[in-house]
C-alpha cells in the first residue's frame, strides 16, 4: 500500500508520453471524443448530507466544465492531443466552458459548436463523507447534438455505450484506424443485455466497474466477469473500487491486477473518467498491461484528493510531485513504490512552482486582468 499525503509543491511539466512514437504521417489527434458538456458546480466541506427543511453551508465551492469535459480535460492534461465534438449553449455558462476547455486546457473544439437559444445543462454536486450527491438540470439537446457524423482520424476514441442506442460515429472512427475504448453507465431498464451494446464489437477495450461487469455477464465475481467479457471485446478492464483494477487481454492471455493507492478521498467526481484517460494514455504509449493499470489507478487516486471533475484531473506536474513526495515519507514501503518506477524517465526532476498550466477557473464571476 502506498501512502500519499497530497501536500507540498507541484512542478511544471510539458510531458509528451507519446513523444518517442510520433511520426510525420500520424493522425492529427491522439484521442477523439464526443458528448454533452455540463457546467459543474461543486460544493465541498459538507459535514453530512443535506437534511430536508434545513440550510447547509459548504466550506468550499468550485465551478468547472463537466460531463464529457471531465474525460477530455484528463486526456489533455496527460499530454494527449485531444479533439472534442460537443454542443455549447450560447449563455454565459457555455461561454465559460468553451473558454476553459479551449484556452485553459488546449482542447481542440474545431468540431464543437455553439447553439443559439440553448441553455447549458448544469450539475450541482455535493461532496461529503467521501461520496457525492448530484442534481442536474438541462433542456432537450439540439438536433444531432453534437453531430459527430465524420469523426477525425485519431489514434483512439472514447465512447460511452448506451444499451439499444448505437452511435454511428464509433464504427466510422474504428474504420479509420482508431482504437475504441468504451465505458458504460448504469442500465436503468434493468435488462443488462450485452447484445444491446452493439458498438462493443468495434472496441479495443471495455472498462466497466465491478457491479456493471457482473450484471452484464451474470458472473458472481468481478474477475470472472472480466474473463467473460473477453468473449465480446479483446481487452476487458474491471475497476474494483478500493481494491484497484483487474484486466484480461484475450489476444495474449495476459491478466493483471494492481491494488488501489490508499488516499483520503475528498470528492470522487470524475475519478472514473480520469482512470480511463490514464489507461488510454498507457495503451497508446505501448506500456505493459500492469503498468497501464497502475498509471490509471494513480491518476484516479490523485484526482479524488481535489474537488470537482475536470478541476481535479492531474497532469504530469501533479504526478511528478507525488513521486518526489512519496519517496521521502518515512512510512513509505519502497517495494510497493517500485510498482511505479516505470514513470521516472517521464517525470521532471525538480519541482519548481505550483501550477504550470492555467487550470479551469474554479469559480464564475472573476474577470481576467488585462
Amino acid at each position: 500500500m502506498i501512502v500519499f499525503n497530497g501536500e507540498g509543491h507541484r512542478c511544471p511539466a510539458q510531458v509528451d508520453p507519446l513523444g518517442a512514437l510520433r511520426r510525420s504521417d500520424d493522425p492529427p489527434w491522439d484521442v477523439y471524443l464526443t458528448g454533452t458538456v455540463f457546467l459543474d458546480i461543486i460544493f465541498t466541506g459538507l459535514d453530512s448530507a443535506p437534511v430536508r427543511g434545513t440550510e447547509s453551508w459548504a466550506r468550499g465551492m468550485g465551478s468547472s466544465p463537466g460531463g464529457v469535459a471531465n474525460m477530455a480535460t484528463a486526456l489533455a492534461r496527460l499530454g494527449l492531443k485531444t479533439s472534442l465534438a460537443a454542443a455549447f449553449g450560447d449563455d454565459h455558462y457555455g461561454e465559460y466552458c468553451w473558454d476553459a476547455l479551449a484556452h485553459g486546457e488546449g482542447i481542440d473544439l474545431a468540431l464543437a459548436r455553439t447553439v443559439p437559444g440553448w441553455h447549458s445543462p448544469v450539475t450541482v454536486s455535493m461532496a461529503y463523507e467521501g461520496e457525492r450527491t448530484m442534481v442536474s438540470h438541462g433542456h432537450e439537446p439540439p438536433p444531432e447534438e453534437p453531430a459527430p457524423d465524420c469523426p477525425p482520424r485519431a489514434r483512439a476514441a472514447i465512447a460511452s455505450l448506451t444499451p439499444g442506442r448505437p452511435a454511428h460515429w464509433v464504427a466510422q472512427a474504428a474504420g479509420k484506424g482508431a482504437l475504441i475504448f468504451a465505458d458504460v453507465g448504469w442500465d436503468d431498464t434493468g435488462v443488462w443485455d450485452l447484445a444491446g451494446l452493439t458498438d462493443l464489437k468495434y472496441c479495443e477495450a471495455f472498462l466497466p466497474n465491478a457491479e456493471e461487469a457482473m450484471r452484464y455477464t451474470g458472473a458472481t465475481c468481478p474477475r470472472a466477469a472480466a474473463h467473460a467479457l473477453t468473449e465480446h471485446v479483446p481487452l476487458a478492464v474491471v475497476t474494483l473500487g478500493k481494491e484497484g483494477a483487474y484486466a484480461v487481454d484475450r489476444r495474449t492471455g495476459e491478466t493483471a491486477e494492481v491494488p488501489a493507492i490508499a488516499v483520503e478521498a475528498l470528492d470522487p467526481t470524475g475519478a472514473g473518467d480520469v482512470f480511463v484517460a490514464g489507461f488510454v494514455t498507457g495503451t497508446l504509449a505501448g506500456w505493459p498491461l500492469a503498468d497501464r493499470l497502475a498509471f490509471a489507478g494513480l491518476t484516479a487516486a490523485l484526482s479524488v484528493q481535489e474537488f470537482g471533475g475536470s478541476l481535479s484531473a492531474p497532469g504530469w506536474a501533479e504526478i511528478a510531485t507525488w513521486w518526489h513526495e512519496v519517496q521521502s515519507l518515512e512510512t513509505q514501503d519502497q517495494s510497493a513504490l517500485h510498482r511505479y518506477a516505470f514513470l521516472q524517465p517521464l517525470l521532471p526532476k525538480t519541482p519548481t512552482r505550483p501550477w504550470p498550466l492555467r487550470r479551469a477557473v474554479p469559480t464564475i464571476g472573476f474577470r481576467r486582468s488585462a
